[in-house]
């Protein structure tokens, strides 16, 4: 802020505006700093690394294929299993094999969650160790 020197008039205005230069020197500064200490920081360790390939999903014949509708039913391989102790005995036997299979597990949209749990709580039971869910893929527009 400044005051007016000289003035005939014995009111002393105060004058309203900001001194804008400061500010200026001090962003000029900044950007100095900036564009020195930039290409600094973006030399790094070059890296190869590795590319995204999206390999569209395949049904090996070894996958134990679980679906759970919205009532909670339990299918495998679209058989209706009837009652969790069938399921967890299937799943014990299918737990020895070497390579253990993968178990794709597919819910309905409105599938309460209790239902998808069961099945991987019954599934973890049973010793498998990999448990994935399958998913529709987005629309492409």
């Amino acid at each position: 802020m400044g005051m007016m020197v000289n003035s005939n008039d014995s009111d002393d205005e105060v004058i309203g505006t900001i001194n804008t230069t400061p500010l200026v020197d001090i962003m000029l500064v900044l950007l100095i700093i900036f564009l020195i200490t930039v290409p600094v920081a973006i030399h790094t360790v070059p890296v190869d690394l590795p590319e995204e390939r999206n390999v569209p999903y395949e049904t090996k014949p070894e996958n134990i294929q679980l679906a759970v509708n919205k009532t909670g039913d339990i299918f495998w391989n679209e058989i209706y299993i009837a009652d969790k102790s069938v399921l967890l005995t299937r799943l014990q036997a299918e737990a020895q094999k070497r390579p253990q299979p993968e178990v794709h597990i597919r819910g309905d949209q409105i599938t309460p969650y209790e239902a998808i749990d069961q099945v991987i709580s019954t599934t973890q039971q049973a010793g498998i160790g990999k448990i994935a869910f399958v998913t529709t893929p987005p629309a492409t527009p």
